[in-house]
C-alpha cells in the first residue's frame, strides 16, 4: 500500500496531539509524523526544510488557538513561502464559530475545516486522497 511520506500536526494541547497522532498511526496511511507546539515553531522548522530542499509534509493538521503564533499567524507566514507543490492544510480546531469558518475560506480552507476531536473515520476519508503513487 502506498503511503503519505510525512504528515505534520501543529497542536499545543498534549491530549489532542496524542489523539490525532494515534489516529494517524491507526489509519496506516502515513509513514512519519512531525509535531509542533505552536505556529512559530512549525513555521521555523518547515521553512528550514524548504530552504534545505527537504521534502515537506503532504498534509498539515493545524490548530487555530495556540500560544506564541496561532494558526492564523502560521497561515499568514507559511503561505508566503514560494512552495511550488504544497501539501494539504486542514484546520483542526475546537472552534465552530462562523467567523473562523469564514476566515478559513479566505485561505481556501473552508472545506478543510475540522472541529475537534477528529476521529479515525474522518482521517480515513482524507488521507487516502493524498497518497502519492
Amino acid at each position: 500500500m502506498k503511503k503519505i511520506d510525512l504528515a505534520c500536526i501543529v497542536e499545543d494541547d498534549p491530549v489532542q496531539l496524542f489523539i490525532t497522532r494515534k489516529y494517524i498511526e491507526l489509519s496506516g496511511f502515513v509513514e512519519k509524523t512531525l509535531a509542533y507546539k505552536n505556529g512559530k515553531e512549525a513555521y521555523t522548522s518547515l521553512k528550514a526544510m524548504f530552504l534545505n530542499n527537504e521534502k515537506l509534509p503532504q498534509i498539515i493538521f493545524l490548530d487555530l488557538n495556540m500560544p506564541v503564533w496561532d494558526g492564523w499567524k502560521f497561515l499568514d507566514e507559511f503561505t508566503q513561502i514560494p512552495i511550488e507543490q504544497g501539501g494539504a492544510i486542514y484546520i483542526l480546531t475546537s472552534s465552530n464559530h462562523e467567523d473562523d469558518i469564514q476566515r478559513a475560506e479566505k485561505y481556501g480552507l473552508k472545506n478543510n475545516y475540522l472541529v475537534k476531536p477528529i476521529d479515525l473515520s474522518q482521517l480515513n476519508g482524507i488521507l487516502p486522497k493524498l497518497v502519492t503513487n
